[in-house]
């Protein structure tokens, strides 16, 4: 491993790209720490820390927003909606690529209607950049968090106007930032700016345990012990290394070249393999399903504050919250019932989607290809969508085991859920995907040049075994 490091920093332009990857992640970080002009940031981070301790409704909001933007909404950064306004668009644009005409069209002309596309994604990020600054300021100056001096004469216009256009520059630059780095640097920038700001927090949650141990072999409710500490070190490792595992594991079809005779010549008759992965949706149904369920619970939080005790409003609201509305590390049985089913809905859905055995059976017939024992056409349709059945319900059972993992672990260790978050969900998904696939394209690198990889168990760096990419 440690051979396979300094192999990185022997290749020239392998060693130029890392560095200039490295440059671009820390211009990244260093934007955190540029400040919104008229917000009051004391104040904000204690509204943040208050709201989380009494799970609110906004607690919950930034709770899950700072999973993606690094916790620059607490600090209210340039940086504050972080990349998330391009993915978004990127979703969007994915999906309609799949359902309108036009935009299906547009990618069948290859190089052309993808740069046309990418074209409409730029502005579709702009307008929600614009939109979700606008809410954010907004709502920043109707719980107080603006600098009274802001609200005086002409204030309120020049806030909205400087803020609006520092956000929507920050999430531009950072879209510029990940294109640098997709063509002067290694990996892929926008899910390598995403995974820097989800690992941003981990500093605080180490920083938690630290403070919160006790060497003691029991500890009381605010103190972790060893065993506490064990358990959450194994139950890290475990989490992550089935979340590897799950990643990059495949269902191999067996696929059969037709023989063609050339002349004299008899050619094809090989044998291949068709890989459908398991997790085919990736991190998509946590995303919706995480996405959908902030709504009610900030709504049914919301509405309970305004009710009076004794009412049935109260009562009833009080009953939504308790039972679909997550708390600081508190999933009631309802919450997470609904949590999963609607993991497995969008995994189903956004399997659909992307999948099409229609179009892939297609592509093996005029390729001369076919599954053994199955006629190609709609047979070897039916036989694929069966298999993605059964492959997707697996895939989803993984991601919502994840999902939960997180509630669990801080139900019963009582640790804050911004500790817990690092033993499942959304964040450690990305992680592990943007890692593997890192250590897949520095491997590729490495073995061009005839360099042992991260898994070469011996001197010969010819027969070191490579690390499968998540396509196969």
């Amino acid at each position: 491993m440690l051979q396979a490091f300094a192999n990185i920093f022997k290749i020239p332009e392998l060693r130029k790209r890392v560095f200039f990857t490295l440059g671009m992640l820390a211009i990244y970080r260093i934007g955190f720490w540029i400040p919104l002009v008229g917000v009051d940031q004391s104040a904000l981070v204690e509204a943040a820390e208050k709201a989380s301790k009494n799970s609110t409704g906004f607690g919950r909001v930034l709770e899950y927003a700072s999973i993606f933007s690094g916790g620059s909404l607490q600090q209210s950064t340039i940086f504050g909606l972080g990349i998330m306004p391009y993915i978004t668009a990127s979703i969007i644009f994915q999906l309609l690529t799949t359902v309108w005409k036009p935009l299906q069209e547009l990618k069948k002309d290859g190089t052309s209607g993808q740069t046309k596309i990418n074209e409409y994604t730029r502005y579709a990020a702009v307008a929600l950049c614009i939109v979700q600054g606008l809410m954010w300021l907004f709502f920043l100056r109707q719980q107080n968090l603006v600098q009274p001096e802001m609200l005086r004469d002409g204030g309120p216009i020049i806030f909205f106007t400087a803020g609006v256009a520092a956000l929507t520059a920050g999430s531009l630059f950072l879209m510029w930032l990940g294109e640098q780095i997709d063509k002067y640097g290694i990996g892929n920038g926008i899910s390598l700016i995403l995974t820097v700001g989800i690992l941003g927090r981990a500093p605080e949650a180490v920083m938690w345990v630290a403070a919160n141990f006790s060497p003691s072999i029991q500890g009381d409710n605010a103190v972790i012990g060893p065993v506490g500490l064990i358990l959450l070190l194994a139950g890290f490792v475990f989490v992550v290394a089935g979340a590897v595992v799950i990643t990059v594991a495949q269902r191999r079809i067996v696929i059969q070249q037709a023989k063609h005779t050339r002349g004299r010549r008899v050619v094809g008759g090989q044998r291949q393999y068709l890989p459908l992965r398991l997790n085919h949706a990736g991190v998509m149904p946590i995303v919706f399903a995480s996405s959908l369920l902030i709504f009610p619970s900030s709504v049914f939080s919301f509405f309970n504050g305004y009710t009076t005790p004794g009412t049935w409003q109260f009562t009833f609201t009080t009953f939504l919250k308790d039972n679909f509305a997550m708390g600081d590390g508190r999933a009631p049985a309802p919450y997470v019932y609904l949590e999963i089913v609607m993991i497995f809905f969008f995994s189903y859905f956004w399997t659909t989607v992307q999948f099409s055995p229609e179009e892939m059976s297609k592509q093996l017939k005029q390729s001369g290809a076919f599954i053994p024992g199955y006629r190609p056409g709609p047979r070897t349709a039916e036989y694929l969508e069966t298999v993605m059945e059964r492959i997707t319900y697996v895939g989803a059972a993984f991601l919502s085991a994840i999902a939960v993992i997180p509630s669990i672990v801080s139900a019963s260790l009582s640790v804050p859920f911004s500790v817990a978050a690092f033993f499942g969900g959304t964040g450690l998904l990305i992680v592990v995907s943007v890692g593997l696939d890192l250590i897949q394209r520095i491997e590729a690198n490495l073995l061009m040049r005839n360099y042992s990889g991260f898994l070469a168990t011996g001197s010969n760096d010819q027969k070191a075994p490579r690390v499968r990419s998540r396509q196969g």
